[in-house]
């Protein structure tokens, strides 16, 4: 199927939080730290109150005083702690310390700048190697630390060992589209938000929670997102000081980001540093393996990237020890970006484990296929319906992959070394409860509706499918409403679940709105109507998570394979050519399947070679500040990406036997690219970004 979304996008007709048009509309400008520790001492508002078009300067000195957070709160979901402009406290370079109210942006842009303030400064901490680390706390109420077996015994009589230390920066989530928030208050006691939300139902609860609304005086409009990545599922601070400016003003309120406060403001994969060893028999088979993880967070938030989640899924080991560690440092909060944990997890386990497999002389295929696990291992569950071993032989014979010589710098192509890699690629399928609605109409149309959202992953396309498959309509004749918080609640756009989440309840609510009608078919229904001079038939249904979870692990698998060229005397790296093997469950569409799969592979080379975000040690603030100092992959750097799916429906996690693809792609592309140039030159880098600094 095509993208249901696709049109609008190209045309334009798709609107997005900062497009839509509010009578009356003002517009407000950040103003922010750039300090990184201390205090204010003063902050002087004069001119900027006195400039043209300005109604309001807000600050720590006269916050809006509406927020409310409670601290017995179940349902309330920040990515900060620390409410904005709770004090004059400095946390981090870039913190919102001020907003600027004016009757257009430029001027409250302008009137931003003239904002003068005076600080205490204290001496931040901005590098991971200065700062103290500690035990990580829980995260989704899972230990940050486990062990099975003995490590110290087993890794004692290992005939081989190997143990390295693997690092990542810090990297930014770059969407297309900034973040954005309208709010307008209706009232006085009715509030209307207009921003890119991956969680419109949770968003709605916390928005409630914090002006102590009732839930159902708080609506959440978010058709469209361009691109989020996980920084786009909780309020930030500027869109809850942006609801609280809007509500004290009566006026509707716009704040946009620039790319600048984005980089401070908006989230970020923090920088890691973990520390693998191995141990195996001399026949190549595990026997010990540990994974220490390092990472860092905000001062006004708790997040730990959880590099070691998927350790325990990957590969069998009798000895099997896990442990993270986090330390607090003056930046932003960090957040979820695409794959938290697993992304950097695999780029240090799969670097590893060729690393043993040169180290045994043994095909790294050939050592992942012997020491696949049946279970995962710190849950002791056994995997439902499991197609690793497929993904791993299907993609080698697609890549030619048997044909690899067994030697470093063996291969060259006009004058430039050649190197193949692979590296194993996973993710754990989840799944929430979701509520939809179905709607027969008598113009043909069936209405599918739900809060559920689309932040550029096909959500609307598959839902539009699944709906037509059992109303038996062409999808043409299926509309999908979704990210509205009027609209049923379904569920969270994040962790690769929205289609697990989603498709259960479609085809349910489709089954029972064809009950309702008493037909077979929705073309029956249809002609019911008619008959009937009634003008719907509508029906709505709920899908959730039984007990399946106590029975089995779910898992998402996948493998790479990559070819790169190294140009010596340059020390330029190109990556030639990509094969993707991925299982999913059952594949709704596959062109948006493989579409999700090759931008999660363009992510993770731009991971490998390319994305850094550094702090100034002095002030804190990232040292890149647009798109232009941010290194992506543009179209020149990416190769053709041949995706295929293998696998059967898992019906045993829903009835659609359908898991997520949204990131499932991204894990494993790193360590697959730094295999290769292992291959091409013989170095090995355990750093990345791989840039060229490294390979001279």
């Amino acid at each position: 199927m095509n993208r249901k979304d696709g049109r609008a996008k190209v045309t334009g007709t798709a609107t997005y939080a900062a497009e839509h048009q509010i009578p009356g509309l003002v517009h407000g400008y950040l103003v922010t730290a750039n300090i990184a520790h201390g205090q204010m001492t003063s902050i002087d508002t004069q001119a900027a109150i006195a400039a043209p078009g300005v109604i309001e300067v807000f600050t720590h000195n006269n916050a809006p005083t509406v927020l409310k957070l409670t601290k017995d709160s179940t349902s309330l979901r920040i990515y900060e702690s620390r409410l904005p402009l709770s004090d004059n406290q400095i946390h981090y370079a870039g913190q919102i310390i001020g907003l600027v109210v004016a009757d257009t942006f430029e001027r409250a842009r302008h009137a931003a700048h003239l904002v003068k303030v005076e600080y205490a400064t204290q001496e931040p901490i901005v590098e991971a190697t200065k700062a103290t680390f500690n035990e990580a706390p829980s995260m989704f109420g899972e230990p940050r630390k486990f062990e099975k077996g003995n490590f110290t015994t087993g890794i004692a009589g290992a005939a081989v060992k190997m143990t390295a230390t693997y690092t990542t920066a810090t990297e930014l989530h770059v969407p297309m589209e900034p973040h954005a928030t309208i709010a307008y208050w209706e009232n006085a006691d009715s509030l209307t938000v207009y921003e890119p939300s991956q969680w419109v139902s949770g968003s709605q609860r916390t928005y409630a929670e914090l002006f102590g609304l009732p839930i159902e005086k708080v609506h959440i409009v978010t058709p469209f997102i361009g691109g989020a990545f996980g920084s786009k599922v909780f309020p930030w601070p500027h869109g809850i000081l942006c609801a609280a400016a809007a509500q004290q003003l009566q006026r509707p309120l716009k704040v946009v980001l620039n790319r600048r406060q984005m980089t401070a403001n908006t989230g970020h994969r923090s920088e890691t540093e973990q520390l693998i060893t191995l141990g195996a028999n001399a026949d190549g088979s595990l026997i010990a393996l540990d994974h220490a993880a390092k990472s860092c967070t905000s001062p006004v938030k708790i997040y730990t990237e959880p590099c070691t989640s998927i350790t325990p899924a990957m590969y069998a080991a009798p000895n099997l020890r896990i442990s993270e560690e986090l330390a607090v440092i003056n930046v932003g909060t960090p957040s979820f970006m695409r794959a938290p944990g697993e992304n950097p997890g695999l780029w240090a386990l799969e670097s590893a484990m060729d690393e043993l497999a040169w180290e045994l002389n043994v095909d790294p295929v050939e050592l992942r296929l012997k020491n696949e696990t049946k279970e995962h291992q710190q849950r002791s569950l056994p995997f439902s319906a499991k197609h690793f071993a497929e993904c791993l032989l299907v993609g080698a014979d697609q890549f030619g992959w048997q044909n690899r010589p067994k030697q470093v710098r063996s291969l060259t192509h006009n004058g430039q070394l050649i190197g193949w890699g692979m590296a194993a690629s996973a993710f754990p399928a989840l799944r929430s409860s979701a509520t939809v609605t179905v709607r027969l109409l008598a113009d043909g149309t069936a209405h599918i509706l739900t809060s559920g959202n689309d932040m550029g992953t096909g959500a609307y396309t598959i839902v539009a499918g699944a709906a037509a498959e059992v109303l038996g309509l062409p999808v043409e004749q299926i509309q999908v409403e979704m990210g509205d918080s009027l609209l049923p609640n379904g569920g969270i756009a994040g962790g690769s679940q929205m289609t697990a989440t989603l498709i259960p309840a479609v085809m349910t609510a489709c089954k029972e709105v064809l009950q309702v009608a008493k037909a077979s078919t929705a073309l029956e229904a249809f002609g019911i109507l008619l008959e009937s001079g009634k003008s719907v038939f509508e029906a709505t249904a709920s899908a959730a998570p039984g007990d399946e979870g106590k029975k089995w692990a779910f898992q998402s698998w996948g493998a790479h394979f990559c070819e790169v060229s190294v140009d010596e005397e340059i020390a330029r790296i190109r990556v030639n050519r990509w094969v993707s093997v991925i299982n999913i469950g059952r594949v709704m569409n596959a062109k948006t399947a493989a579409s999700q799969v090759r931008g999660a592979v363009i992510m993770g080379i731009g991971q490998a070679l390319m994305e850094e975000c550094r702090f100034d040690p002095n002030i804190g603030y990232p040292v890149v500040y647009d798109l232009a100092t941010y290194h992506y992959p543009s179209h020149a750097d990416i190769p053709r990406i041949q995706v295929t799916f293998v696998g059967e429906p898992d019906y045993n996690f829903n009835p659609a036997g359908v898991r997520g693809v949204g990131e499932i792609g991204i894990t494993g592309v790193s360590a697959a690219i730094a295999n290769a140039i292992y291959h091409a030159t013989g170095k090995r880098i355990r750093n990345l970004p791989i840039t060229t600094d490294k390979i001279l």
